[in-house]
């Protein structure tokens, strides 16, 4: 009824109870607390998950370098702001990363480490023969071992013994797959007797006068020894992933500014890598649950990582207004140094910070 007045919940601001929305705060007028508004509200404020994204998507994924170049010619609320997109996008895809490898190659790699880097080098049988012959006199032992014991010497390797006998000190590291570069005996023994910690380093092959990076160092492949957890130091990595990304996105975007430098702002190119980055994400995670689904052939996921170059490609012409030519040979570059540079020192240096802090 004409007349009537509400009150808004939020900022206690009297209204016509006719209008939907609080026109001192913007409130709506009645928002009954369900579930869906509950978690509409969370998405919808923390990643802008509203009407924008359904209308970015499209264009996003068949229409490369359409959404950074509306934006950048000043149509900035049609679309979602490319910042908010690139969030949302990425969050999806980190969970959906987590859920179908992280796990599953963490798994993996903590039980190959426990079954595998406690084994000794070579079995007793093998050591003691190697001890009580040398080179030449090896066949001659074997063929008595097999008429006296068939079954030791089935279990003894006569190259593991010729190895042995070789070394200079009898006990060549030839450990057949993972190996520390330490005496994991000697580590053991001290660590059994609860050995203060400088002495195991130092053990472990760390000088008396080594840095605090180098101790650090120590410490943490130590603590990898004993707890054989390399799948946790795998996660740590994956961890480091998204913060880097945050690094690798504005490097990306000073490639651009270097090749397309007459071409606005950095902040442009910056919008143009936010979109990009988005597409990635979108057709990552399209990839994951794809092979989560059905076992995709490699011929097939490759030619979907081929499909991001040329689109890169087709988003650089249309973006930047180059010929054909100009596009592919600068998108080329860029992605070259890219791939070459950029990403192995990122990868490096994202091994390393995982390392330090697992």
């Amino acid at each position: 009824m004409a007349g009537e007045k509400q009150i808004c919940k939020n900022c206690e601001t009297e209204f016509n109870a006719d209008f939907n929305f609080c026109p001192n705060c913007g409130q709506k007028a009645k928002d009954d607390l369900t579930i869906g508004v509950l978690f509409y509200n969370t998405i919808s404020n923390y990643f802008s998950f509203d009407a924008r994204f359904f209308k970015s998507v499209i264009p996003l994924l068949l229409k490369p370098g359409y959404l950074a170049k509306t934006f950048v010619q000043g149509k900035r609320l049609l679309y979602l702001h490319p910042a908010q997109l690139y969030l949302f996008v990425s969050v999806i895809f980190f969970f959906i990363l987590s859920i179908t490898v992280v796990n599953r190659q963490v798994e993996t790699l903590d039980n190959t480490l426990q079954k595998t880097a406690g084994k000794p080098l070579f079995s007793e049988t093998e050591e003691n023969l190697a001890k009580l012959v040398d080179t030449a006199q090896v066949d001659s032992v074997m063929q008595v071992l097999k008429e006296k014991n068939p079954e030791i010497a089935k279990q003894t390797n006569l190259k593991s013994i010729d190895s042995l006998i070789k070394a200079e000190n009898g006990n060549q590291s030839l450990k057949k797959g993972f190996t520390w570069g330490f005496d994991q005996k000697k580590i053991d023994s001290l660590i059994a007797i609860d050995a203060p910690k400088s002495e195991i380093y130092k053990a472990m092959g760390m000088s008396d006068d080594a840095s605090w990076f180098s101790k650090k160092i120590h410490a943490q492949l130590l603590k990898l020894y004993k707890q054989r957890n390399g799948g946790q130091l795998l996660k740590a990595v994956y961890d480091t992933i998204p913060i880097s990304l945050f690094i690798l996105l504005p490097i990306f975007a000073l490639l651009l500014k270097m090749f397309f430098y007459k071409r606005g702002p950095y902040a442009y190119h910056l919008v143009f890598s936010f979109y990009f980055y988005s597409f990635l994400f979108t057709v990552f995670s399209i990839m994951l649950i794809a092979n989560e689904i059905v076992k995709i052939p490699g011929f097939i996921n490759f030619l979907f990582m081929l499909s991001t170059f040329i689109y890169l490609l087709i988003a650089v012409k249309r973006f930047y207004e180059k010929g054909w030519f100009n596009s592919f040979f600068k998108t080329s570059l860029i992605t070259g140094i890219y791939f070459l540079f950029v990403i192995p020192i990122a990868a490096i240096i994202l091994t390393l910070v995982g390392f330090m802090s697992f």
